[in-house]
């Protein structure tokens, strides 16, 4: 079965809106550190798997090892990632976040959670609300392998 007329338009109303709503959310953080944003998602990525090799980081990243290199050095450098050798393969160094890293990640968060909750309580009315909640479900679906 192909995609309807129908389905293209509302994917590329939900692309956009969804594009914009992240680039918002980004603007939203204070970023003293000045870290790029392969070097955020790269911490991102650590908080939520806990330790990953470096190729692992920059399959999931989609860039190349050697630029994976680079971010890694920045991030050890200014004390965001430990590197702990793996026990089955001492060539092989596995990644987590040092405490400064978790912090600097659970303050991105909790600034974007905070603004969108201002924004979710100044602009939108309860029955919104109850939409935006039900589309989460359908959004979650969409994405769930």
């Amino acid at each position: 079965m192909n995609a309807s007329q129908k389905d293209i338009e509302i994917a590329g109303n939900l692309r956009e809106v969804i594009h914009r709503l992240v680039k918002v959310l980004r603007r939203q953080t204070h970023n003293e550190e000045m870290l790029s944003l392969t070097e955020r998602s790269t911490l991102g990525l650590l908080s939520k798997h806990g330790r990953l090799l470096p190729t692992e980081l920059a399959q999931m990243e989609k860039v190349t090892t050697q630029s994976m290199s680079q971010v890694i050095a920045h991030l050890f450098e200014i004390a965001f990632i430990h590197k702990t050798p793996s026990e089955n393969d001492k060539r092989k160094m596995y990644l987590s976040l040092t405490a400064a890293g978790k912090t600097y990640i659970e303050r991105l968060r909790q600034e974007k959670q905070e603004w969108l909750a201002r924004a979710l309580h100044e602009k939108v009315t309860p029955q919104e609300k109850e939409v935006l909640s039900e589309a989460m479900t359908i959004l979650a679906r969409l994405i769930d392998d």
